[in-house]
């Protein structure tokens, strides 16, 4: 690998900002689905993480909710 293609390559792990950031929304709201329990977050350190996967899980989740809701209607 390359360092263009190693620099360029998107993190595995994200802040909380960054995260929020990715699915348009605000750090307070991130937050309050981490403690729901709706996105998964890993301790690295002191510090929190969200696995960059977590993010595409949750909006799954959310897609299969719209369509099951769809269906019942």
């Amino acid at each position: 690998m390359s360092l263009v293609e190693e620099t360029s390559a998107a993190p595995l792990l994200l802040t909380v900002e960054q995260a929020a950031k990715r699915l348009g929304i605000g750090r307070t709201t991130f937050y309050a689905l981490m403690t729901a329990g709706e996105i998964e977050s890993v301790p690295l350190g002191r510090l929190r993480r969200i696995p960059a996967e977590c993010l595409t899980e949750y909006i799954d989740r959310l897609r299969a909710a719209a369509r099951d809701g769809r269906k019942a209607a």
